[in-house]
């Protein structure tokens, strides 16, 4: 009986969830918009730095929304970019990116978390004709920048799933075989024409 109940244990162990705790270099932030809104499109990271790609979340909202910073920083910009209005918040090593948004904070400006920045308005929104959030998230600075998934201040982004044992190899499929060939030992296997 104990010998089934052991590895019974540890496969409920191994399945259930681990508790989501923010590590000293990941803050956990706030939605930029409230309630938490639908994510329609989201982070979809350029194969290298000057290709297409989607660099941020776009979240779903209403014209004249109240659009609040993710993390307490300071404010970097606020203002137009190509007649888009941007603000972008800086904190320690990253910033995040807030558009299309009126801003009613000023460049220098310390904002605390979940601060509002501005409104959201509907030109220059990624769901034009409808409203909706481009958030973005970069961190490091100047040459060394990179765009990264900005749900993950929020606990989203995308699931990862990795194997258990870090050695053991994650899959046992050989990269030539396909599902319609089946592995090379079955050709090799002596036919019998009698049959």
């Amino acid at each position: 009986m104990r010998a089934r109940l052991v590895p019974a244990l540890l496969t409920l162990v191994v399945l259930l969830p681990a508790p989501v705790h923010a590590g000293p270099d990941e803050p956990r932030g706030v939605w930029p918009l409230s309630p938490e809104p639908e994510v329609v499109h989201g982070f979809e990271p350029p194969p290298n730095p000057y290709a297409a790609g989607h660099r941020g979340a776009d979240l779903a909202g209403s014209p004249g929304q109240a659009v609040r910073t993710a993390l307490p920083g300071t404010v970097a910009f606020a203002g137009a970019i190509g007649g888009k209005p941007v603000v972008t918040v800086r904190h320690d090593g990253r910033r995040t990116t807030y558009e299309p948004v009126v801003a009613s904070v000023e460049r220098g400006q310390q904002v605390s978390a979940g601060d509002v920045l501005g409104r959201l308005v509907v030109p220059h929104s990624h769901c034009f004709p409808a409203a909706c959030l481009h958030w973005g998230l970069i961190e490091g600075t100047g040459d060394d920048e990179t765009y990264v998934d900005p749900l993950t201040l929020v606990g989203g982004g995308p699931i990862r799933l990795l194997p258990l044992w870090r050695d053991a190899p994650t899959s046992t499929r050989r990269p030539w075989t396909t599902r319609w060939a089946p592995p090379i030992e079955l050709w090799r296997r002596p036919v019998d024409w009698a049959a």
